[in-house]
This record gives C-alpha cells, structure tokens and sequence, in this order.
C-alpha cells in the first residue's frame, strides 16, 4: 500500500484509494500541475514480481496511449515508481455496467441499445488503431451520469501492429463467459473475437445472465466451443425478432459466420436505433390471447 499524501513523478498526490483488484491497485490522486483528480493505477509488488505481468501492464499502457474517443477511459501518462509501474487514467465518476446490472439485474430494449450504440464506437475506434481488446466485459465498462458509456482495461489487448501470440487453451486469459470460441480453442483473437464479446455483453444487458457459465473458466471455454448458443428468447419470450437475430448473427460459433467487423454490427445497432417500433416487445400469439408473458 502507498501511503495517503505519497506524491508520486513529482507530480501525483495520493488522495485516496479506489480500489484493489488481483493484479493491481488503483488509488485517487491530485495532479499537482494541472490541478485536477486522476486515477492512478499501479501493479501489485507480488504482481510486478512476474515478468509476463508487467508485460501485460505495458500492453495496456501502449494500447490505451494509441486511443483518444470520448467513450474510451483515457490514459494520460505512465510511469515507474520504486519498481512499480503505473498508469495515470481520467478519473471515471460512473459505475461499472457490471454494479449496474447488480442493482437492476437488467435494462430495457431501448437502455441497451443505446448502451450498445456508443460502446460499439468505442471498438471500432479501438480497431482502427490497431488494437483489439480481448476483454469486453459489463466490468470493464463504465456509464457515467450523464449516460455516457466509456470503456476501459486494455490489459490483455493485441496490437495487430505486432505478431500475435497464440493462447494456451489450458490457461484462459480474460473472463470466459465473453470469450469467442477460438480463443477458448488457443487460436488467435481477431475483430471478430471482439464482435462475440460485444454481443454476450448486449445478450446479458436484456437478460440479466450470461449464456454460459460454470464453476471454472475451463469449464466456461468447453461450453462455449461445444454448446449450442442458447436464444435469447429462452429468457426474453417478447425480445424483438430483429434484436433476437442480431444476437444470433453476432454469436454464431465460426467467426466467419457473424459480422464481419463491428462496423457492421454498429449499423444494425444504429438502424434499431432510428427505427424503435422494431424494439418494441413481440409477443407469441398465445400470449397476445390470453395474456400471458413467461419472462423471469
């Protein structure tokens, strides 16, 4: 633990600690030149210890300097301090999607849409630079206030822009809830890769749950290259045919078969924007009779 009132790069004041995660910590501090609060975000000393740590670390600070859009947490500067590397970022007043979700186990047709519209910006941005992140997930995406949506944890992101390194399937990197199949396989993550987790991540925004889970990632990554994808109507009977298709689309278990980039998943995304009358609920005749819905 940094001591409260440790100034850090001549320039950092800790103010306070945000949080702690596995790998790393991240504490409130003041900008002493700019005069404004940032989050620090620094490797744990046990975590700095493992050199392919600090390599992930410094994937994510070279991916994340590469990246300037409004809805991507910004990383303003990195440095080392007594052996620990850090990673000054904006500071995010917002809640992950995942505490969200938490709360309200789900959002409406029209809240996802929208959620799903600026994220989508947000990785096409990421792409065009070079970069994929390898990580969508509601707990690395932030809504703020206001509504705007940033995402944020390049720290198992591929650059395109260097040789991509192959995954040991029998030691999954991210949270294989939102893992493509060919990544769960070892194979290489591509854009594509990138379309399946956006789309698990809008599956659970409507449904309040992951289309797989289980007690371990294995056991997550088995399920994900062998099962079936379950439709979304299995939890939603009045989800939008349009909607239920995109899912669909966006899931399919050979990359090939889904959107080819998330430029073209972010046109349908927009196109059900402007067009609500297709996110209005579509029930089953029964239930048009007599009445019934049989969502959870």
């Amino acid at each position: 633990m940094i001591k409260i009132g440790t100034i850090i790069d001549k320039r950092y004041r800790i103010e306070d600690l945000l949080g702690e995660g596995g790998m790393g910590i991240v504490y409130q501090a003041f900008d002493i030149y700019t005069k404004k609060m940032v989050a620090i975000k620094f490797l744990k000393p046990e975590t700095a210890k493992d050199s392919q740590n600090v390599e992930r670390f410094e994937i994510e600070a070279r991916a994340s300097a590469t990246l300037s859009h409004p809805n991507i947490v910004a990383v303003l500067n990195v440095g080392n301090y007594e052996g620990l590397p850090f990673m000054i970022n904006e500071l995010i007043k917002g809640k992950t999607l995942d505490s969200e979700l938490e709360t309200r186990t789900k959002f409406t047709y029209l809240e996802a849409i929208d959620i799903m519209d600026q994220l989508c910006q947000a990785v096409i941005a990421t792409h065009d630079a070079g970069v994929i992140h390898r990580d969508i997930k509601p707990s690395n995406i932030y809504i703020l206030p206001d509504g705007t949506i940033k995402l944020g944890d390049f720290g198992i992101a591929t650059m395109t822009t260097i040789t991509p390194k192959k995954v040991d399937s029998a030691e999954i990197v991210g949270s294989a809830q939102y893992l493509a199949p060919e990544i769960c396989k070892g194979e290489e993550a591509t854009v594509r890769s990138d379309v399946y987790a956006l789309t698990i991540t809008l599956f659970q925004l409507i449904t309040g749950r992951v289309p797989f889970d289980g007690q371990s990632n294995i056991d997550i990554a088995i399920k994900q290259i062998n099962e079936p994808f379950p439709s979304p109507k299995k939890y939603l009977s009045s989800i939008p045919r349009k909607l239920e298709k995109l899912i669909l689309k966006g899931t399919k278990k050979k990359p090939k078969k889904r959107f080819k980039n998330v430029k073209e998943m972010y046109n349908q995304i927009v196109y059900l924007k402007e067009n609500p009358k297709y996110l209005k609920p579509h029930y089953s005749i029964w239930v048009r009779w007599f009445g019934f819905a049989t969502e959870d």
